[in-house]
């Protein structure tokens, strides 16, 4: 969700701070802001409503001067999307600037001992407590960092809090607490960067090969700083933080002449599959190795039960998951969403795997469900694109997806990533169970054939594009499907309400006659997700249901299909494949059935209204 950038060095800070805003537009807001601290030492704050090139728009405002500011996109939590609204926040004097993601769960109270006290308030936020608790520090006599470290004692909840001082054009102070998703910081050549996500680092990269940054752990702050970065424990105390080396290949974003980002990492994959599955197969063998499961095959042998957790597009992975471990491992599963799984009191043992799966790896339901699950006695392991987050720091294991950026706020190649692994996991436990080499053999030269399948599907936009034209105006659509595909109808209602902001519901097609079809009538078009597979016939059976009172009826079919072609308004055709890959192709149709929609509506594809691609507030 939210983006922070802040600089200090000995270049202008503001068009790095808003090039690096812009680089984290892909994540979703609604505002965004700037403070920059003045030569003369003031501080100088400029915010819009909408995109941070509204920030560029005013050609009668001066370009701010300094080589230090903090930066913010904002995702409404408390408050309207205002400018009063909107971040950097400052305190009562306006000598401290504060950028934040996450929620203050104690801001009344906080408030309104602080109004008692005197301070004044100028918006609804959460965040604005936090520069007015600072200022209380700063008044006390406490450095910067030590009065941040002194307010992260004082909030309650997830927080990533960024802080410059007027006056100080020298360093920026950042603290992180609990789970409230990343906080990079780098140093390179006299500047430093502090960012919500690596993008925004670009700027000090450059041509360097390898640059190292450290990520903050709860509780740790960091003093930002044109000489260094110095890290603190939440007693302000030093601590030797490891950094990690980062690539330009990791922060480069391009849409390489694509139209939107979406359509770019829809076409990307058929790499996303290979990606996902390199190194992990031995396909002369017939195996599936995992070497990044550090589980022995005793350990996997020993797991009775599977429970997949996730939210939004991860859930929907994870329900096509439960199937796979149940179908191919052999493994009683079940599938959740993490913000469900988290308040309730799930049994955990020993023989339990829990599988949490996210791109982002920060979604904060997800790592707090993984935190959860750390304090039983349960395996934990996730399936992530992102390695340095806090969920491959919680989880035993990571099986990184691969998938490289994922610019789209609307997940397109990490779910296609998501279901590669889950086929991996399932057949890796499979054979732990003592699956007989034949079997492991096929399913492993059935895989090794989906890229193919999926580079067939990308390269047929254009009839999408076409049946799109029959269906942008509509307001509503149902989605159906059976078994496997469920998942897949109703992650197919999620895209197309997502991107095009059609009201799309997705039902597991035999709850059609129980309440959803008295919805059925002309105007209501259904996409039924109906391969040949073992649950065709009833596929069918539901469709004729629908066809019986007027409806017009979509499919996602079987190539040389004619029995439902004959009977559809309009068909798109996959590969046939097996029952357990059915998954992975129908999928390719619905996403771009979904993106032309949103394209001939004028939506904005990447960045839809209201939705941020990590959610990292619960």
């Amino acid at each position: 969700m939210c983006g922070i950038v802040g600089y200090v060095g000995d270049r202008q800070a503001w068009p790095i701070v808003v090039e690096g805003l812009r680089r984290l537009e892909y994540r979703g807001y609604d505002s965004a802001g700037v403070a920059v601290i003045e030569p003369e030492g003031g501080l100088h704050l400029r915010k819009t409503v909408g995109r941070v090139v509204g920030l560029l728009h005013d050609s009668t405002c001066r370009t701010p001067e300094g080589s230090a500011a903090l930066g913010h996109t904002r995702w409404a939590t408390h408050g309207r999307p205002t400018e009063a609204n909107s971040h950097p926040h400052t305190d009562c004097t306006g000598r401290i600037a504060v950028a934040h993601n996450g929620i203050v769960e104690n801001y009344l109270a906080l408030k309104s001992d602080l109004q008692k006290r005197g301070h004044k308030f100028t918006s609804e936020t959460d965040t604005e407590v936090i520069p007015h608790l600072i200022e209380e520090g700063m008044n006390d006599g406490l450095s910067l960092p030590k009065a941040v470290l002194r307010m992260g004692s004082v909030v309650q909840g997830p927080q990533a809090i960024v802080a410059v001082r007027e006056g100080d054009d020298d360093s920026i102070c950042a603290m992180r607490l609990g789970h409230a998703g990343g906080v990079a910081v780098a140093h390179h050549a006299g500047q430093g960067i502090v960012s919500s996500d690596l993008p925004a680092l670009l700027p000090i990269i450059g041509d360097k090969g390898n640059l190292p940054v450290g990520f903050l752990e709860d509780g740790e702050a960091a003093v930002v700083a044109r000489s260094g970065i110095t890290f603190l424990d939440r007693h302000g105390d030093r601590v030797n933080k490891q950094m990690r080396p980062i690539s330009l290949n990791d922060v480069l974003v391009d849409r390489a002449g694509y139209r939107h980002y979406m359509l770019k990492e829809i076409m990307e994959q058929p790499q996303a599959v290979v990606a996902a599955m390199r190194d992990r197969v031995n396909f002369t063998d017939g195996k599936v190795t995992l070497p990044d499961l550090e589980m022995s095959d005793a350990e996997l042998a020993g797991i009775r039960r599977v429970a997949l957790i996730g939210c939004g597009t991860s859930l929907n992975a994870a329900q096509v998951g439960r199937h796979l471990v149940e179908r191919l491992g052999g493994i009683p599963a079940e599938a959740e969403s993490a913000s469900e799984f988290r308040y309730r009191e799930p049994m955990l043992d020993e023989r339990t795997l829990v599988v949490a799966i996210g791109q982002s790896g920060e979604t904060a339901d997800t790592v707090a469900a993984m935190e959860q699950v750390r304090n039983s006695r349960a395996r934990l392991i996730t399936i992530c694109n992102s390695p340095n987050s806090q969920a491959t720091r919680l989880a035993e294991s990571a099986l990184l997806m691969r998938s490289g950026i994922e610019i789209g706020v609307a997940s397109s190649k990490t779910f296609i990533a998501s279901l590669t692994i889950l086929n991996l996991l399932a057949m890796r436990l499979a054979e732990a169970g003592g699956a007989s080499g034949a079997v492991t053999q096929t399913w492993v030269d059935q895989l090794a054939r989906v890229p193919g399948h999926v580079a067939s599907l990308v390269s047929k936009p254009t009839e999408l594009d076409e049946l799109s034209g029959a269906y942008y105006d509509r307001r509503n659509f149902i989605y159906l499907g059976r078994g496997i595909n469920s998942p897949i109808a109703t992650e197919g209602a999620l895209k197309l309400k997502e991107i095009s902001y059609i009201h799309a519901e997705a039902y597991p097609a035999g709850e059609m006659k129980h309440g959803p079809i008295a919805l059925i009538d002309h105007r209501m078009p259904t996409m039924a997700v109906a391969p040949r597979d073992a649950l065709y016939d009833k596929m069918v059976n539901n469709v004729q249901e629908v066809k019986a009172r007027g409806g017009a009826v979509l499919g996602v079919l079987t190539e040389g299909d004619n029995q439902l072609s004959s009977v559809v308004d309009g068909a798109m055709f996959v590969p046939e494949v097996p029952d357990h890959l059915t998954p992975i192709v129908a999928t390719i149709p619905l996403q771009l059935f979904a993106y032309y929609i949103a394209v001939r509506r004028g939506c904005d594809v990447d960045q839809p209204r209201n939705l941020a691609k990590s959610v990292t507030v619960e």
